[in-house]
């Protein structure tokens, strides 16, 4: 039996993953999570096989939890489940030590066979999506992006401002006070060399970071 912890803010998430899995005899949820902090509790009590995992979570983000998991369990695989397009995370995601990544789009096609490869054959699950962005990621004649240089915090906020949403409804998001994204903020206009909101949206449409 593979058990299985799910990490996701948004109970129709969680429910609409259990409804995927209880049709499957080897697979078993055996515990949730609604932010970082009620994670790291939960695995100190449960030992599941896999956990399923979303980006955006409030307080620290699913990066930040990811790799903070890898430290604490380094045997624990961890499969991430996005809203987000495999252009903004998966391969910041793979990188931080994520065994797969999956958009919440293609859940009810590729979550079970990700979860069994990556639980039983202990493999990572790339899509061709992500198979592809990875590709892109290796090629020696493109040039490094200027948004690799971020934090993923500070990726996320990029994104977040190019999507239109005010430094108030991001701290919000976040669980962080306005102060702080705007410190993100100005860190992201100097590390890229960019001058306003309207550079950072023009930035992001070019290299297809808003969906």
């Amino acid at each position: 039996m593979i058990k299985i912890v799910i990490a996701d803010d948004h109970p129709i998430i969680r429910e609409g993953i259990q409804r995927i899995v209880e049709g499957e005899n080897d697979l078993q949820i055996v515990g949730e999570a609604e932010d970082g902090y009620e994670i790291l509790e939960l695995l100190e009590q449960e030992k599941p096989d896999i956990l399923v995992l979303d980006i955006t979570m409030p307080g620290k983000s699913g990066l930040e939890i990811l790799k903070e998991i890898n430290e604490r369990y380094p045997d624990l695989p961890v499969l991430i489940l996005s809203v987000h397009s495999e252009e903004r995370f998966a391969v910041r995601a793979l990188k931080a030590g994520a065994y797969g990544y999956l958009t919440k789009s293609s859940i009810s096609e590729d979550l079970i066979k990700a979860i069994r490869k990556i639980a039983t054959e202990n493999r990572k699950y790339i899509t061709s999506e992500v198979a592809e962005q990875l590709a892109s990621q290796v090629d020696l004649n493109q040039e490094t992006s200027r948004h690799e240089k971020l934090s993923d915090r500070e990726f996320q906020v990029l994104c977040m401002i190019a999507s239109g949403k005010t430094v108030t409804e991001i701290a919000e998001e976040f669980s962080l006070s306005p102060q702080t994204i705007h410190t993100y903020r100005t860190r992201i206009k100097e590390k890229m060399n960019l001058g306003s909101n309207v550079e950072m949206t023009r930035y992001a449409i070019e290299h297809n970071l808003i969906e």
